[in-house]
């Protein structure tokens, strides 16, 4: 999609009450990566820079409070180390640490050299690689991580109901962030994991 095709989406978006501000200038993008140390993806790069969706729910990459914004992406490694505490663990992982220490800084690595998850709106996130255009979206919750949109495109229209959607595809595979993998082992037992909602993400 070009910036042209975005905007008609952004003013599809105004008429569900997202409020915007003006797109991402190049100097913008570059200083944002810089600061947070990844690349956005191409085509949200692109809808931020036709404009720039704001309010609470959505990250201010132009002028937000740093700490908040580094909490935000921040948000995937909690939650799963939320859930190892509570016993979630994966084979490819290796054997399970005896230590908590120990448990949290391998967990820790394999976030930290895996795609960073992009915050779009709350606790929806968008992998910054493979860096082309058709990254899917995800909704990320602790270890309960599923898909809400097979590109950028398919997650606007799925969450605010716009029309236009087209019919599901398979999303495109992310390194590390394997979702079936992680529902595969997350409800492996039948569910029964706690949640934690100290952040007010769910309803």
């Amino acid at each position: 999609m070009g910036a042209s095709d975005w905007l008609t989406v952004v003013e599809l978006l105004r008429g569900c009450g997202v409020a915007f501000d003006t797109g991402l200038a190049d100097g913008e993008v570059d200083r944002a990566e810089s600061r947070f140390g990844f690349r956005f993806p191409p085509d949200l790069r692109t809808f931020l820079q036709t404009a720039m969706p704001c309010g609470e729910h959505f990250p201010d990459w132009r002028g937000g409070d740093e700490a908040g914004l580094r909490e935000w992406l921040g948000l995937p490694l909690r939650g799963i180390l939320f859930d190892v505490r509570h016993g979630f663990w994966m084979e490819e992982w290796g054997p399970r640490p005896a230590t908590w220490a120990e448990a949290e800084y391998i967990v820790g690595g394999l976030v930290a050299s895996a795609p960073t998850l992009v915050p779009v709106c709350q606790h929806r996130m968008m992998p910054s690689e493979p860096h082309e255009a058709g990254n899917p979206v995800f909704s990320v919750h602790q270890a309960d991580i599923i898909y809400y949109g097979f590109d950028l495109e398919d997650y606007i229209r799925n969450e605010w109901n716009l029309p236009g959607r087209l019919p599901w595809q398979s999303p495109k595979a992310i390194r590390f962030w394997d979702i079936e993998r992680f529902q595969s082992v997350r409800w492996a037992d039948g569910g029964g994991w706690p949640y934690d909602n100290s952040a007010g993400l769910l309803p």
